[in-house]
C-alpha cells in the first residue's frame, strides 16, 4: 500500500468541539506519528500540528471530518516522502 508523510495544521477556535476532534483523531491513531498542541490562550484559541505516515485517500478524508467541525480550520502540506510497504 503507499503511504505519504504529511503534516495537518489545525486551528482551533471554538472549544467545544475539542471533544469531536480527539475523537476523529483517536479513530486515525493508527496513522498518526506524532501530535503538538500549543494553547494560545491570548488569542483564545489551540493550534494542534499532526504529522502523519498514511495513503493519500486516508490523509485527505481526515482533513475533511476535522474540516467540517465548527470553529476548526484545517491544512495539509504532503511531503514527496512516498512508501510502498
Amino acid at each position: 500500500m503507499e503511504t505519504r508523510v504529511a503534516v495537518m495544521s489545525i486551528i482551533v477556535e471554538n472549544g467545544e468541539t475539542v471533544e469531536k476532534l480527539n475523537s476523529i483523531l483517536h479513530d486515525y491513531g493508527e496513522y498518526i506519528i506524532g501530535r503538538m498542541g500549543i494553547p494560545y490562550r491570548q488569542r483564545n484559541i489551540n493550534i494542534i500540528s499532526i504529522a502523519i505516515d498514511a495513503p493519500q485517500n486516508t490523509i485527505s478524508a481526515l482533513s475533511g471530518k476535522i474540516g467540517k467541525l465548527d470553529g476548526i480550520s484545517v491544512k495539509t502540506a504532503f511531503s514527496g516522502v512516498i512508501s510502498n510497504e
